[in-house]
């Protein structure tokens, strides 16, 4: 998976007991995962641990990428926890450190 190109990804992150969810956008997947796992920023995911990839989405366009970010954040939880159902049942870590 190249992440250095012309796409953005919107993703979410869980910690370990799947308590809460982070959704977030970048044009750049693993510096951003890197920064959330080392907690180099300040913020939500430093403050919950929430360092798992569950779930991811490619956008060529960072408008789309925001418009999509904003509808996830607005939807309930039961229909985050539904959408990564759909593609990792299993909530497996899809980027491994």
């Amino acid at each position: 998976m190249s992440t250095t190109n012309n796409l953005y990804y919107v993703y979410m992150l869980t910690n370990r007991t799947h308590r809460v969810l982070y959704i977030g956008v970048t044009n750049n997947l693993e510096r951003r995962l890197y920064e959330h796992r080392q907690g180099l920023m300040p913020g939500f995911t430093k403050k919950y641990r929430c360092h798992k990839l569950v779930w991811l989405e490619e956008s060529n366009s960072i408008e789309d990428a925001i418009r999509r970010e904003k509808q996830l954040k607005a939807g309930s939880r039961q229909r985050k926890n539904a959408l990564i159902d759909s593609l990792n049942p299993d909530w497996v870590e899809l980027a491994p450190y």
